[in-house]
């Protein structure tokens, strides 16, 4: 048998945030990868619970719930140290089970997945312990890498990036008219122009950027009279409450839908529904939901601030603003939609996307990774 590597993870099938997708996606790869090399994998999830594993991903067999209860996972990560050679951490938050694997198994190498918002603040004390005996650091983004170096006693040798895969399981579109329900239900024509933001609506969140998004309506709509804007994803009360006080400060009643969270097998039809995706935030790790939206064909509009502009590949694929100019953000949306892309294009960019971050590529740069290539 050859190297046992186990994931760490706080929580993969039961939520569906940034982290969780990304989980799920590396936890296949890393599942492809052992049966390629004769390796023992397995991933093990503090939240989750043995019945939660999607086994698309993975064999239930090699997947551990432990159902929040964390000292079990500690008493099971102590007794396995010993066999362990390789443990990856898909969370800063699992840094205490990195330097008990280390401290009782000095040659286990450690990995951390460093995403964004996580690592980008001054860090306790038992972390930063934990980023000294990290043997690699991989960040989803070179911006998340960089603020890696810049605020954390790192070795700049040991940060490595691997940028995110679109999920191997997502289904994409072969053909990009407009779905005739969504139309409906939203009493939308054909020519309808639909701009569409996909987020976690929190009231602790609020960088996200749609703030802007909707103080813009009110020029927007003088320009484009038909256009609407779809606010998709799932908001807690309080975000809700000033998302729609701002609505009724900018006079947007009409133009704006809120739908609330947005169920996976509808996912692709607001792709499809939207003639732009705009999300310029500050605070994004990556960003998932633009090659998300990039693999349906769906032109996108990001930050500059964060690791968005990897996920556009720096402007290869997408258009990044200045998040915090309503200037830029407002001239970038009136370009998209005096220039809207055609169907041929829609599949030109969905082929572009799919280059760069398929799970083959995926794979084959996380490989790299175990062999020091």
């Amino acid at each position: 048998m050859g190297k046992k590597v186990v994931l760490f993870s706080l929580q993969t099938f039961s939520s569906m945030g940034g982290i969780q997708k990304m989980t799920r996606t590396l936890s296949h790869a890393l599942n492809v990868l052992a049966k390629r090399n004769n390796w023992s994998f397995e991933l093990w999830s503090v939240y989750d619970s043995n019945n939660d594993v999607i086994t698309d991903y993975l064999p239930a067999e090699n997947f551990k719930g432990f159902k929040k209860k964390r000292t079990l996972c500690t008493l099971k990560t102590i007794l396995a140290a010993p066999k362990l050679d390789i443990v990856i951490l898909s969370h800063v938050n699992l840094a205490v089970l990195g330097i008990l694997v280390k401290m009782i198994n000095p040659k286990c190498e450690i990995w951390l997945i460093a995403h964004g918002i996580e690592v980008w603040r001054p860090l306790s004390k038992t972390k930063n312990l934990f980023l000294k005996r990290c043997d690699k650091i991989i960040s989803v983004s070179e911006f998340t890498r960089q603020q890696m170096i810049l605020r954390h006693p790192v070795n700049e040798e040991k940060c490595f990036v691997l940028n995110n895969a679109i999920d191997p399981f997502l289904k994409l579109p072969t053909v990009f008219s407009k779905p005739e329900h969504l139309l409906k239900r939203h009493r939308f024509k054909d020519t309808t122009p639909v701009i569409l933001t996909l987020t976690r609506l929190a009231s602790s969140e609020q960088y996200k950027g749609h703030d802007q998004v909707i103080k813009a309506l009110g020029n927007l709509k003088s320009k484009f009279p038909d256009l609407k804007y779809i606010l998709a994803g799932k908001h807690d009360h309080k975000e809700e409450i000033r998302i729609q006080k701002l609505i009724s400060n900018s006079k947007v009643d009409e133009e704006l839908i809120l739908t609330g969270f947005v169920e996976d097998n509808e996912l692709s039809d607001y792709f499809l529904l939207a003639d732009l995706f705009v999300l310029p935030s500050k605070k994004e790790g990556f960003g998932i939901v633009f090659i998300e939206a990039m693999a349906n064909g769906l032109p996108v509009i990001c930050g500059n601030a964060d690791g968005s502009v990897d996920a556009i590949r720096n402007g290869e694929l997408g258009t990044a603003i200045n998040p915090d100019s309503p200037v830029e953000l407002e001239a970038a949306i009136i370009n998209h939609l005096e220039n809207p892309v055609s169907l041929s294009q829609r599949k030109e960019l969905q082929e572009k996307c799919l280059r760069y971050f398929n799970e083959d590529v995926y794979i084959s740069n996380l490989e790299k990774l175990f062999f020091n290539a």
